[in-house]
């Protein structure tokens, strides 16, 4: 069944003439009638008495343009509608992000995004890396900035930037006492709180693979769900956290952050993106998010060497 053949036969039922109709509908009368008809048997039942003069409907001809005009009233809405819709439609540019980078140099990147590209809605969500990569390959983001390095064939991965760590230390933490950069070692004897808990693999992997590295072990780990639950229990006095050096803005008087002295003790900031796009917006954004990470990166360099 085609909505042709119900325009035409609801032509043909207002003008009660096949000739009337096809003027009105603009075809010529034969289309218009094998339409008519091919609508007809494909519904088993006789719409029209063609006998009559002028045209009538059967009973069951009635009853089908009852329903014909409801469903050609629909989609005339609907067209309505969506013409609506794109008039006063404005694009979106979804990005998923891990906590510990909206709290880095997040803020940055989306004024400078806005300001190449006014006319499109920013809207950040906060994922982890594993739910980035699935929430790209189905479009429900557009970017995502994580911190794993998960291959996936759909998606184009970027290492921005590796982020110093930093010890995030109780205030009344022995070691919140000491002025230079601490070890993982000085952090053995304490109890680490590790996040997120899932899914995995995740940041605490990277964390606690930084011990291993070293041939340290923590006294005892605390898994949390997220960076903020962990911050939340080191300001309690329940223990330590390596975060990412971004996170040292996220003042609390009952936390104290100390650079770490061991090598590789870094985060990346990694980009990605669907492969098979190619769009300007997302062409710009990586690039500014290159862009104001190299400024980020200059900024840490320069208070390491003011310390």
């Amino acid at each position: 069944m085609e909505l042709r053949q119900l325009r035409y036969f609801v032509a043909v039922a207002e003008t009660q003439s096949f000739t009337r109709g096809a003027e009105a509908q603009r075809v010529a009368q034969p289309a218009l009638s094998r339409q008519v008809r091919a609508l007809e048997e494909e519904l088993g039942v006789e719409l029209l008495e063609r006998s009559a003069r002028p045209v009538k409907l059967t009973e069951a001809g009635r009853i089908c343009f009852e329903q014909a005009s409801q469903i050609l009233s629909g989609i005339e809405q609907l067209r309505h509608t969506m013409e609506n819709a794109r008039a006063f439609h404005r694009s979106r540019f979804v990005i998923g992000v891990v906590g510990s980078i909206m709290h880095g140099a997040m803020p940055r990147i989306i004024r400078a995004f806005r300001e190449q590209h006014p006319g499109i809605d920013v809207e950040l969500i906060d994922l982890l890396t594993l739910e980035q990569v699935e929430a790209l390959k189905t479009g429900r983001i557009d970017a995502g900035l994580g911190r794993i390095r998960i291959d996936d064939p759909a998606v184009r991965r970027q290492v921005l930037f590796e982020e110093p760590l930093l010890a995030a230390l109780p205030s009344d933490d022995p070691l919140a006492e000491k002025t230079g950069p601490l070890s993982l070692a000085d952090l053995s004897n304490s109890v680490l709180i590790a996040y997120p808990s899932r899914p995995r693999p995740s940041y605490a992997d990277q964390v606690l693979s930084r011990f291993r590295d070293h041939g340290v072990k923590p006294r005892r780990i605390t898994e949390v769900r997220d960076i903020q639950t962990a911050l939340g229990l080191v300001a309690s006095g329940a223990g330590v956290a390596v975060v990412p050096s971004s996170m040292k803005r996220v003042n609390d008087s009952h936390i104290v952050y100390r650079p770490l002295s061991d090598a590789d003790t870094t985060s990346p900031v990694i980009l990605s993106q669907r492969l098979s796009d190619t769009s300007i917006e997302s062409i710009n954004f990586r690039d500014i998010t290159q862009r104001v990470l190299k400024d980020q990166i200059s900024e840490i360099n320069e208070q390491a060497d003011e310390s």
